[in-house]
């Protein structure tokens, strides 16, 4: 049995990394098939996307669903266990603009405006 040395380990066992977070920021909003996700996060390799939706799937937090059709269809959503992160993720969501916004004068020169698809 795995033993942590403060709660905030367990925490980042599931989400940490650099992609687990934006991910899942993107699944509040709505089910995303994997190309979707592809194209809101152009940083990530496929490979990468690929890995780090398997561990949160593995870790209860999204859900895949496979529609069976031609051709085969994907979509990840989350799970009820991962909307109990809604909150501190939108608090994580409300610093981080705070810290844009305190670190560089314009924005929109360190922030991508990306397209909701």
């Amino acid at each position: 049995m795995k033993k942590y040395n403060i709660p905030v380990e367990a925490s980042l066992e599931v989400i940490g990394g650099k992609w687990k977070v934006v991910i899942l920021c993107h699944l509040i909003k709505s089910k995303r098939r994997t190309s979707e996700l592809k194209r809101l996060m152009p940083g990530i390799t496929q490979k990468m996307l690929t890995q780090q939706l398997r561990e949160l799937e593995a870790d209860g937090v999204i859900n895949r669903i496979i529609y069976n059709q031609v051709p085969p269809k994907v979509e990840y959503e989350l799970t009820e266990y991962g909307w109990s992160l809604k909150e501190p993720l939108d608090m994580l969501c409300a610093w981080g603009e705070q810290h844009i916004e305190k670190t560089y004068p314009d924005k929109s020169e360190v922030l991508w405006e990306s397209e909701e698809v």
